[in-house]
């Protein structure tokens, strides 16, 4: 039976690569009442990332009970600047890769890479989908490379060629899960790490062995039980859950 006190709402501000979240939310489906709120940019908007906080925080405003807040990547950053703005309204914030610096993302990591090694933008996005995907066959990379293609054009832009957005290392108020991959290359294991002097007690690190950027893609099981278990305890203090015995 589904917990309906749980209300989970997914932030997704890369509408190119949500394919990605699909196998999590089904997951978490199974045990919680799941919505998705979805931001697209398009060609000719101007919007900021204070403006797309506004249009959430407009529909937040709707409900009459604070709401469990998820996102991955640039949506855990939308999610985390939430909670920090209007703490009243979240019941918890879960975060997956996303580093103690929040802004960086896979498209910080592919314009910082563009500026050190200037190439054709199809060459440097097939080196990135084996960053972020690891080896895939011939045919994968070419549908990998065209979704990261389709999310540099359509994904709330906070990075570009000439500058990379920084956000400082800030706590929260909220209970806070943090999740990460140990293989990550964008989100690496200092990122991760400089996570643990914002953390109050209840909070939780956890770390997948495996699965690089997109480690909720592929062990979609083992990240929710980790939510779940996070959710269920609520706010008291935990002690941290061992990542050995999953994602082997």
């Amino acid at each position: 039976m589904k917990n309906q006190e749980n209300n989970l709402l997914w932030i997704n501000v890369n509408p190119a690569l949500k394919i990605f979240d699909v196998p999590l939310l089904k997951q978490l489906s199974k045990t919680f009442t799941v919505n998705c709120w979805e931001y697209s940019q398009s060609t000719d908007e101007a919007q900021s990332l204070e403006d797309v906080l506004v249009l959430l925080h407009d529909y937040l405003k709707q409900g009459d009970r604070p709401v469990h807040l998820l996102g991955h990547g640039t949506g855990g950053l939308v999610a985390l600047l939430y909670a920090y703005n209007y703490p009243e309204r979240v019941k918890s914030l879960t975060l997956l890769s996303v580093g103690a610096y929040p802004a960086v993302d896979w498209q910080a990591h592919y314009y910082a890479q563009l500026r050190l090694l200037p190439c054709p933008r199809s060459i440097l996005l097939k080196q990135t989908v084996y960053n972020l995907f690891g080896i895939q066959s011939p045919a994968a990379i070419y549908e990998l490379r065209d979704r990261l293609e389709a999310d540099l054009k359509t994904a709330l832009p906070i990075h570009t060629i000439c500058q990379n957005l920084s956000v400082s290392p800030r706590s929260v108020s909220v209970p806070l899960l943090v999740c990460g991959s140990d293989d990550d290359v964008v989100i690496d294991r200092k990122l991760q790490a400089d996570w643990q002097p914002w953390l109050k007690t209840g909070d939780l690190l956890w770390q997948c062995p495996q699965g690089r950027y997109f480690f909720h893609y592929f062990y979609p099981q083992a990240v929710a039980e980790q939510i779940s278990t996070f959710l269920n305890r609520g706010a008291q203090p935990i002690t941290p859950l061992s990542s050995s015995k999953y994602c082997a």
